[in-house]
């Protein structure tokens, strides 16, 4: 039984993460730099351990478009790196956060 949970949750986990952009993903590289950054709206912390990420500018193959900052779970022994457009030759390449 142990077996078949196991293998359940491996199927699952892996489909999930097929639909997930962050699990492998193709630089996409943006000739024009992204606007500058706006100042979200910090709304008041949802519960003690919430970690804020700030909003960021996203490329959606034709434009930036601004996605909004939001309260997410710490995680524990982890520290949020936020994302970041880097520039090179080749155009703006975007940065994913992440937890280090």
């Amino acid at each position: 039984m142990k077996i078949r949970s196991m293998l359940t949750i491996l199927m699952v986990t892996s489909l999930t993460c097929l639909n997930l952009e962050g699990c492998a993903t193709r630089a996409v590289y943006v000739k024009t730099a992204p606007p500058a950054k706006r100042a979200d709206v910090r709304p008041a912390r949802p519960f003690a351990k919430a970690v804020w990420l700030a909003g960021f500018w996203r490329w959606n193959g034709n434009k930036y478009v601004w996605l909004k900052g939001k309260w997410e779970k710490s995680q524990k022994g982890f520290k949020w790196v936020p994302g970041r457009w880097k520039n090179s030759s080749r155009g703006y390449r975007w940065i994913p956060g992440h937890w280090k």
